[in-house]
């Protein structure tokens, strides 16, 4: 694992298909290009997940899902950028943009636009969506801290991008843009 904690190095860690560590509103999450397979597949390992469960993506703005996002309706897309009161992930019909160690075995994509200032740094200095999935091996407790995530992860991360958690108690709100569903609270 790499000591540099910059987000450039993050960011080039990103590009050269790696996989990274860096706090989010509630948990420490691991991240990698969406559209890299192997990196996908890279990350999934490290996680010991499942991959017909797909990952989650982050971005720092409803834009940079624009390409996942075509086909949806004004509403639809209205209801995507409303204000949530928690951070809210949305599953939203796959339109075929998704690899499928993204989505997994399911026909939606699991979306969020993040207002954690690093990680909405980190998308807009990548140019884009990243992966956005619990720091944790399959089963056990997601990572608290950057000192959490050597011991979980030891050398296997390209970049930790260290910085403080959002201060929210519980992971992301899943919510089902289609039906309202609420999957997670």
């Amino acid at each position: 694992m790499t000591q540099d904690t910059s987000l450039d190095a993050a960011v080039a860690a990103l590009r050269d298909g790696g996989v990274i560590a860096y706090p989010t509103e509630a948990v420490w999450g691991l991240g990698c290009d969406p559209d890299d397979e192997a990196a996908l597949t890279r990350l999934l390992d490290l996680k010991r997940r499942d991959p017909a469960k797909g990952v989650i993506l982050v971005a720092a703005d409803l834009d940079q899902f624009a390409p996942w996002l075509e086909g949806l309706t004004a509403a639809q897309r209205e209801a995507l950028g409303r204000p949530q009161p928690t951070p809210t992930t949305w599953l939203v019909p796959d339109n075929g943009r998704a690899l499928p160690l993204v989505r997994g075995d399911h026909d939606r994509v699991a979306l969020r636009v993040s207002d954690h200032p690093l990680v909405a740094a980190l998308c807009r200095a990548f140019g884009g969506p990243i992966v956005s999935t619990s720091a944790n091996r399959a089963g056990e407790p997601p990572a608290m801290s950057a000192e959490a995530i050597g011991a979980i992860f030891g050398d296997g991360l390209d970049a930790v991008l260290d910085g403080p958690l959002g201060g929210h108690d519980r992971p992301s709100t899943i919510r089902d843009l289609l039906t309202g569903r609420v999957l997670r609270a």
